[in-house]
């Protein structure tokens, strides 16, 4: 059983809905003082406000990660809400399908703000409270596109979320004199909005490539993150973890086959 994070602070970015909003209930239920920042501060405030009816305790904030002011604004706001910042779960992203040679500059450079430039900026932020608190955690949500597989229309995405992983490897070393832990969770196909927005069609296909024959939840990748910033994963930075129910594993399609037999 992990240690309790009651009472500690957490900065869930994109938390309005999809994965971040599941991050975000975990880590309330367990007790956390959670800030969920989102761009729409709706949305931020609701996903707070169904946090609170459970019990928890959350606070909504808008925060659009690709903008350096907003994400400092962001970390001001933990400190004065929490007192401090224990673990940042830098979970923003957008992934808008574009074929590569019909992208332009501006859809790319959109994807990659928020994505990369947005884990970054969020890193940096919030690191001073990070290191301050002594148990500092950083999750990024990356993805098993980009770095494990591909996918048309996500070249953008792919870029940016193979690129967090790099990011994240070289700040693992310049963050570790500083207390803190930086690991990344990789899901696969996960039932949230956006995945729905791609229509039936879609996540049958995708369900049909997944040996455990289900999508993801966002609880599934939720408890991944806790567990990169519990008391127990102190020893863990630079990593990775993929939570994708075996999608990566089969060579073929051949191999799904007979794995039914």
């Amino acid at each position: 059983m992990l240690t309790s994070i009651a009472g500690r602070s957490v900065i869930v970015t994109g938390g309005s809905r999809g994965i971040g909003r599941g991050v975000a209930r975990v880590f309330a239920a367990k007790g956390a003082q959670v800030l969920v920042a989102g761009r729409d501060l709706a949305q931020a405030e609701a996903t707070a406000a169904s946090i609170r009816a459970e019990g928890g305790r959350a606070s909504g904030f808008a925060a659009d990660v690709g903008n350096p002011d907003d994400v400092e604004r962001m970390a001001a706001a933990a400190l004065e809400r929490h007192g401090g910042i224990d673990i940042l779960c830098a979970n923003a992203g957008v992934f808008p399908a574009a074929r590569m040679m019909d992208m332009t500059l501006a859809q790319w450079n959109e994807v990659l703000s928020t994505n990369l430039a947005g884990a970054f900026l969020s890193v940096q932020a919030c690191a001073p409270a990070l290191a301050r608190s002594g148990r500092g955690r950083i999750v990024l949500t990356s993805s098993i596109t980009g770095p494990i597989t591909g996918y048309p229309g996500w070249t953008h995405y792919a870029a940016s979320k193979a690129g967090q992983l790099g990011f994240m490897r070289t700040a693992a070393l310049e963050l570790t004199p500083l207390g803190i832990t930086i690991n990344a969770v990789l899901p696969g196909n996960v039932r949230t909005e956006g995945l729905d927005e791609l229509g039936e069609e879609y996540l049958a296909s995708m369900t049909a490539s997944i040996p455990q024959r289900r999508l993801g939840s966002v609880e599934d990748i939720a408890y991944a993150a806790l567990f990169f910033a519990s008391d127990e994963a102190a020893y863990i930075t630079g990593q990775t973890l993929v939570i994708d129910g075996g999608q990566v594993l089969p060579e073929s399609l051949t191999a799904l086959q007979e794995m039914d037999r």
